[in-house]
């Protein structure tokens, strides 16, 4: 009985999944959007002299995403000038 084979080469009845497109698997979209959002929520708060925990919790968010896109980027430099510890494909 020949079974099905998911082969690099396809040559069986099961092909590979073809990959998805960059704009669905890239990080910048929500990384770049909840950063937004907090800081969004940061300027309501401001506006609405509402002070405590929830305006720390908000600038925290907006802080903590400026931190992953300056991380991101300083990963992306790396690995197009070909660093060993830079990560491939951002």
């Amino acid at each position: 009985m020949d079974e099905p084979s998911n082969t690099p080469e396809g040559t069986g009845r099961l092909r590979p999944p073809p990959d998805l497109p960059r704009s669905l698997v890239s990080p910048w979209v929500p990384v770049i959007g909840g950063t937004t959002a907090w800081l969004c929520a940061f300027v309501v708060l401001l506006v609405l002299g509402i002070h405590g925990v929830w305006l720390w919790t908000t600038l925290a968010g907006a802080g903590v995403g400026l931190l992953g896109m300056s991380i991101m980027l300083w990963q992306r430099a790396a690995s197009r000038r070909g660093s060993r510890f830079g990560q491939r494909n951002l």
